[in-house]
Formats: C-alpha cells, structure tokens, sequence
C-alpha cells in the first residue's frame, strides 16, 4: 500500500571518499550538502571508508558518520558488502527513505534496493563515463588520432557498458548528473531515462569565501624568486601523457622567460616517469615537485599561482582544485572535454584547450605571462561565476527536489498516484 511522502526524509550518503575537511578536496561538497539537508529538517547518515582522524564515527552538524574502514580491518574491496551490513543494521532500526551512492559503493544495496522499499539514486561518477573522457582528451588534431581515439572510445564504452553500467544503472531509480552534456549521453548512449537524469552543479561551499592573499612563508620555503611568474598544477600522477604534454609546453615558455616556475603538486604511479622527463628536457629547478599535501594545504599552493592548470579529464564531475582556483581569482586552464567546460566561457573567465594541443598550452602560457590577455580581469570573471553557482542552499534545494520527485516516482508513496492521475486528467 502506498504512503503519504514524508515531510522528513531518513537520507543514506555512501561515498568511499567523504571529507570532512579541506575545500579543494575530491568530493567536498558533500558535507555541505548532507548539513544543509539536516537544516532542512532531514536525517542523514554516510558510510564511508576512512578518515584523516581515525575515528570510526563523527557526529558534526547533526550529521552521523560512519567510517567502516575504522572498524572494520578488511580490505577495500570488501567496501560494498561493509555498506551493505551497515545500512541493513541502520535501516532495520530507522528505514530510510533514500540512498544516494556517490560512486559505485552503493550497488549491492542497489540491488536489492526494492526489497528495501528505498529509492536509490547514484551520481555520474559511479559510471565509467569519465573513462570515455580521458581517452578523448589525449586524441591529437589529425585524422590518424582521431580514429584512433575513435575506436578506442567504442571499445571502452562497449566493455565498461555490459560489464558494469548496464547492471548498475538497472538498479538506479534516479542518477545525478553536472552537465546537460552527460544527461545527454546517459539518455542516447546508456539508454537511461531522461526522466530520471537530475542534472546539479556540485561544486564547493564558496557562500563565505573570498580570495586568500599569496602565502610568502609558502613562497620562500619552495625558494620561488620574487619576480617568479608561477603556473601550479594538482595532479594524482596517473595518466603519464597529462603531464607530458604540460612538461612540453612549459619547456617552450622556460627558454623565453627563465623567470618562470612550475609547481606540481601531487604523487602517484606515473611520479618517476614525470622526474625522468622533467630532467630530460633539462628543466632542472625550475620545475618543482612538492608531492602529496593535505587537502587543507592545497589552496596555500594554489594562491601562489598566476595561472592555474588542470587538463585532466578523468573525473566525471567539477575537478574541486579548478573551482578553488577560480575562487581565488586566478586564470585558469582547463580541457575542453572536461565538465569544467560547462561553467567556463573560453577567453572570458578562463581557457579551454585540448589536453594534447602542446603548442597552444605553450601560446596561452605566453600570453598570459606578456600580459596579451586582460589576466585580472578574467580572474574576476571566474571568481562571480563560481560564486553565483556553486551556491550551497541552492544545491540543497535541487538535491532536494530530486530526492522527492524520485520517492514520487518509486510508487510507494501516495504522491506517485495523484500525479499519475494528475497527468491523465490533463
């Protein structure tokens, strides 16, 4: 039998990465969002994987925590089934009404999500979509590549769709999307509903901040010269030909402006190739690898820069280092294949390129540092175009409505009847 919609709604985050800290951290719009719902008069509980305290559980702003790699000494793999026991533990005291799985963690409990009784809902990142991405970025702007780059898409579409995003987004009853780009290729490609698509700029809580000043202590110990013109990337050190092609292009600024600095933040498989390269091109100390820092560090590195650059496209939401940047009212680059591309017009608040386009990142790279482009006034023009969209009461509420229209549209609720009805009678 159905129910009347809850007016307070029992809300179940999973993410294996959910910080509590660090604004320019992977996914910390999270907690904004899960406090901002709680304000609203909702519950909400997240299961996650591990914390920089160590803590098991953390009860802040009325959000409950739990982080199942604290208590549990299991490896990661084992994450699903742990979520699994968690929320069947959870929903048997209190039943949710929602489960919103921001990567693909959920699926176990999306599988069974209609025995439940709850709507469950994933973000675009549990898909591999971001994967097709990537491959697109580092195509070249001639014929052979494109092919290439063509051919391999299919390929990669075909084998993450039957092995894994067919059986997840059968489970979904609603998905969250950043762009209308990925709502379009959910509905065409991964035949998903265009219905059940919910398309939300997540970003940053950026309501109470306002650019920092360069930290100088930063500055001195990294030994950057006073009249340093700086360029600051963020990378996981995955994807070798990223950092290739921006070595390349830093190389062709190097030899006409000796003054210039690299910083590159970040470590990962790819560490010792980079190094190897670096020192092939004999960029020597003008390249500097400060390695792995503390999402609460990362926006000290960022404010050092004068342009700012991240051609990654891997990640299927807003790259958060990007839109801290921005924030901070620094020029930035980012690649055309990248969601980022939605929020930034070309030229006006911010640079577009494609990732393997090397003589172009060299040419922007120029420009800026001659001062060919108006730098401060593109800087402002980012800075108002993040804090006009990443606005947190407004994701709250678009969350919000997704969550509910969704419940609706699960049929469990009385809701769902009065629209069906609704929608016949007009």
């Amino acid at each position: 039998m159905s129910r009347e919609l809850p007016k307070s709604l029992n809300i179940c985050f999973i993410a294996k990465r959910f910080p509590i800290l660090g604004r320019a951290a992977d996914h910390g719009f999270l907690w904004p969002i899960a406090k901002g719902l709680t304000a609203c008069g909702h519950k909400v509980s997240v299961l996650s994987w591990k914390n920089p305290q160590a803590k098991r559980e953390i009860d802040q702003d009325n959000v409950k925590a739990y982080f199942l790699g604290e208590i549990f000494a299991r490896n990661e793999r084992d994450f699903p089934f742990l979520v699994k026991e968690k929320f069947q533990q959870l929903h048997s005291r209190e039943p949710f009404h929602i489960v919103h799985s921001i990567d693909a963690n959920g699926i176990e409990i999306g599988k069974e999500h209609k025995k439940f009784r709850v709507a469950m809902m994933y973000d675009i990142e549990a898909t591999e979509m971001s994967q097709l991405y990537s491959i697109l970025a580092m195509a070249q702007d001639n014929p052979g590549s494109l092919i290439r780059a063509g051919a391999a898409v299919v390929y990669k579409f075909l084998s993450t769709y039957f092995a894994k995003d067919r059986k997840l987004l059968s489970t979904a009853d609603g998905m969250f999307v950043t762009s209308p780009q990925q709502k379009l290729l959910l509905e065409r490609h991964y035949l998903y509903p265009d219905l059940k698509t919910f398309v939300i700029p997540y970003g940053l809580e950026v309501g109470e901040l306002s650019p920092r000043e360069k930290n100088e202590e930063l500055k001195q110990s990294l030994k950057l010269p006073p009249n340093a013109q700086t360029i600051v990337t963020n990378t996981d050190m995955n994807e070798f030909s990223e950092i290739k092609n921006l070595l390349h292009a830093f190389e062709k600024v190097a030899i006409k402006k000796p003054n210039t600095r690299l910083i590159i933040v970040g470590n990962g498989p790819v560490y010792k190739q980079v190094e190897f390269e670096m020192l092939n091109l004999a960029l020597g100390s003008r390249v500097i690898f400060v390695g792995s820092v503390k999402n609460s560090e990362l926006p000290d590195y960022i404010s050092l820069a004068d342009v700012y650059v991240d051609l990654s496209s891997r990640t299927s939401g807003f790259e958060p280092s990007l839109i801290e940047a921005m924030v901070q009212k620094k020029v930035i680059i980012g690649s055309e294949l990248s969601p980022i591309s939605t929020i930034v017009e070309n030229g006006k608040n911010g640079f577009l390129i494609r990732p393997a386009d090397v003589s172009m990142l060299a040419k922007l790279f120029m420009k800026i540092f001659t001062d060919e482009v108006p730098n401060d006034e593109i800087g402002e023009k980012a800075h108002l175009k993040v804090m006009n969209i990443f606005n947190t009461q407004k994701m709250v509420e678009l969350t919000l409505k997704a969550y509910k229209e969704t419940l609706e549209n699960t049929g469990y609720y009385g809701a769902w009847l009065k629209k069906l009805v609704n929608n016949m009678v007009h």
